[in-house]
């Protein structure tokens, strides 16, 4: 049963002593502590017994220092050794002063955050060529012996990731291809060149926004997802159950993802060709009265197939850069929603700028093979 603190004050010929009763633990202390200091007050270098204390706790330690005041010395209080320690380590702590770390500013701020920066920058670079590795390591395995596919989640992954995706990329594809007409219809008839609006819908549709469309719908989509769905693995240690139990995530996880973006790209960059042509065709038809037949006769003639195997070339690298950075992403989360949050928003952001830099690097080579 516990007791609420006490405490009664002796004073002698020569000294004063203060005797302590009762639990002086945070829930029975009360308003001991604060009497305690206002009792010995007037009466410098009192001994303090605390021998007669049931429970003690670090707030009743401190209400028995505090109350001894600055001339507070170990040698006056007589306790058992448990409790002896307990107001010892409770006075040391408060005799060190505390120190005051003044914040770095302006131009040694700046200097510590891009330090900061690199340093992260290239712990990201050193985790990610691991994660790389290890994909590539798992890749191969899988395909010196196949039957180590996990078909099921595959063909899962390939409808959500691929089928499900279609409507999305062919209206989106199919505004592109019509606003591409319509601004390149009203440029040219300037020349009297509204002819050519043809030509540069399908270079501009069948080169560029084909694939840069679909991959960056699927960062929106598939990275988030991915990002997302081993993230909450993660933080409900479904993933260090499965290394437990002898599975590799790379092999469980990563790879089935990996091989559905790798697969299904290609047939959703064939629906936003086709969509974006039927947008341009439908504006060359209404705005500049140009037929259909005449509309696909100048792409086969003037723009022809090759341009379409440029924007589709891409396609692989961009598969596996939005499953790669999805999947790391997700792997990276730890023990907290705010983590996963923050991993699924990186997913999404660190996959359109890849897109954008690696379609950079394809338009650069390309331009130096004149194709």
């Amino acid at each position: 049963m516990e007791r609420p603190a006490d405490f009664t004050l002796a004073t002698g010929a020569d000294h004063a002593t203060v005797v302590l009763t009762g639990d002086w633990t945070a829930n029975q202390l009360g308003e001991a502590g604060p009497r305690l200091e206002e009792a010995l007050a007037g009466h410098p270098g009192v001994a303090v017994d605390m021998r007669r204390v049931r429970r003690l706790d670090t707030a009743g330690a401190y209400a028995v220092v505090r109350a001894g005041g600055p001339q507070f010395e170990l040698s006056q209080v007589k306790a058992r050794p448990e409790a002896l320690r307990l107001v010892e380590l409770v006075a040391e702590t408060r005799r060190t002063p505390v120190t005051i770390r003044r914040e770095p500013r302006d131009f040694h701020d700046l200097t510590i955050r891009i330090g900061r920066g690199v340093v992260d920058l290239g712990l990201e670079a050193w985790d990610t060529l691991g994660f790389l590795g290890h994909l590539l390591v798992v890749v191969g395995r899988t395909l010196i012996n196949p039957r180590r596919i996990r078909w099921a989640p595959l063909a899962a992954l390939m409808e959500r990731a691929g089928l499900d995706a279609i409507p999305i990329v062919a209206t989106t594809s199919f505004f592109i291809g019509a606003v591409v007409g319509l601004l390149g219809a009203n440029m040219l008839r300037q020349f009297g060149a509204e002819v050519f609006a043809v030509e540069l819908i399908g270079i501009a549709v069948l080169r560029e926004f084909n694939i840069i469309i679909t991959a960056v719908l699927l960062a929106g989509r598939s990275a988030s997802a991915f990002a997302a769905e081993i993230g909450s693995m993660k933080m409900n240690q479904e993933i260090d159950a499965m290394k437990v139990l002898g599975v590799d995530p790379y092999e469980a996880l990563v790879f089935p993802r990996f091989a559905a973006l790798l697969l299904t790209i290609p047939l959703l960059t064939f629906v936003a060709t086709l969509a974006g042509l039927f947008g341009g065709l439908v504006v060359t038809w209404t705005v500049l009265d140009l037929g259909p037949a005449f509309f696909l006769q100048r792409i086969v003639d003037n723009v022809g197939v090759t341009q379409f195997w440029i924007g589709l070339s891409k396609a692989p690298v961009m598969a596996a850069v939005i499953a790669g950075i999805g999947c790391r992403q997700g792997l990276e989360v730890g023990g907290d929603v705010e983590s996963l949050g923050r991993r699924v928003t990186a997913a999404v952001v660190h996959a359109i700028f890849a897109i954008i830099m690696i379609d950079a690097v394809f338009a650069l080579i390309y331009m130096e093979l004149e194709l």
